[in-house]
């Protein structure tokens, strides 16, 4: 299978033209994405969005107001988006972890680092692998980071075989992180998790858009 740049392109195009262009990421704090994100780990986008809503209700921008809180307090406010314990102690011990290594609550430093020390300093945090990573990056910073979620690594492997059939997820996150171009490295990730959503599904996979492309 040709997994050549000229082929990724042509995939990019095709979609491209299938679904429009995608919307680009919302303008927010890099702790907020890193929060947010967070809130994303093992639900949808919906879910997410209520309970991030929710938390920001509830504390605001006070992130020191989010770290000392009762934890079941922190949980109630997430609670819609599932893992509510797990997700709020993450939440609060990465808001200390980041607090007492930087002396505030921001990540903005990781801007003028190169890509991989800045995905190492935030998979040093317990909690944040290597997708949350990458979208932290690639949505707040612009960085060509390229994140792999459930319907990507379906595609990726399965449907339109970018990678090996038995790639683990690490492994199609840096294959695709190499193969796939800078330029188009976020539209490209978007319009993957839109097609796996609306039309090549788990339980239809190997559409016909997928299969011309055998």
């Amino acid at each position: 299978m040709d997994n050549s740049e000229k082929r990724i392109r042509k995939l990019y195009q095709r979609l491209l033209a299938k679904y429009g262009e995608p919307e680009q990421p919302r303008e927010m704090s890099g702790i907020d994405y890193v929060i947010e994100t967070i809130l994303s780990q093992n639900t949808n986008d919906i879910s997410r969005d209520k309970a991030f809503k929710q938390l920001k209700d509830r504390f605001g921008d006070n992130y020191e107001a989010i770290e000392n809180a009762d934890i079941d307090e922190v949980i109630e406010c997430i609670r819609i988006c599932g893992l509510g314990p797990t997700k709020a102690e993450r939440i609060q011990k990465t808001l200390q972890i980041i607090r007492e290594e930087r002396e505030e609550y921001s990540i903005e430093f990781l801007k003028d680092m190169a890509v991989e020390d800045a995905k190492n300093w935030l998979t040093e945090i317990p909690g944040i692998g290597p997708k949350t990573a990458s979208v932290i990056l690639g949505f707040h910073f612009k960085m060509p980071t390229f994140p792999v979620d459930t319907h990507v690594q379906r595609l990726a492997t399965e449907c339109m075989e970018l990678v090996p059939e038995d790639s683990s997820r690490t492994q199609t996150h840096n294959i695709l992180e190499d193969r796939v171009p800078d330029d188009i490295k976020y539209e490209f990730h978007i319009l993957l998790i839109t097609h796996g959503r609306e039309e090549c599904t788990a339980r239809n996979p190997g559409c016909e858009f997928c299969n011309l492309e055998q």
